[in-house]
């Protein structure tokens, strides 16, 4: 697998390439922009005691990709870790969020009480669209960014499925 680590996470740093495969013994193949490292990994005690080309570094880990904070030999450091799925993931959600087009799903299963918005309406962020009902409670859905609205899929007392369309913006 690819991953791009960052060891600067500012906007213009760039990010180094790193293929890490797994061996039938349980070791790694690891390379680094194309150059072999060997490297051992061991979990003891709560951290990662890492081992490349010789050199032992404990390494303590927190938060969760893509940002994480790493402390080693007492210092922390921050770095931005993706791999080839993550980024691929995020172009294709990047890429629809271009297309200008986005659909609002029902979030659970529930009756439509009220639709709060038409066809052509422009709607800001946090801006309720609809009002549904789902466990004896009423439930804002609010839009998540400006748009304009390109059609309402729901009217008034119709029950709809989790995920079902409810509106598609423009």
């Amino acid at each position: 697998m690819r991953y791009y680590v960052t060891l600067d996470p500012s906007p213009d740093a760039a990010p180094v390439a790193v293929d890490v495969s797994p061996l039938p013994d349980g070791a790694l193949d690891v390379h680094v922009e194309g150059r072999r490292l060997d490297v051992n990994v061991v979990w003891l005690d709560g951290q990662l005691s890492v081992c490349v080309n010789g050199r032992v570094v404990d390494l303590t880990t927190e938060g969760s990709p893509p940002e994480i904070g790493a402390v080693a030999s007492g210092v922390r450091s921050y770095v931005r870790v993706e791999s080839e799925r993550q980024r691929a993931a995020d172009a294709a959600k990047s890429a629809a969020r271009k297309s200008g087009e986005a659909v609002v799903k029902s979030p659970m299963p529930g009756r439509i009480v009220k639709v709060l918005v038409a066809k052509g309406d422009h709607v800001e962020a946090g801006q309720p669209l609809l009002v549904m009902e789902a466990m004896k409670m009423e439930n804002e859905i609010k839009a998540k960014a400006p748009a304009t609205i390109a059609q309402v899929h729901v009217a008034a007392g119709m029950a709809v499925e989790a995920n079902a369309k409810l509106i598609t913006l423009g």
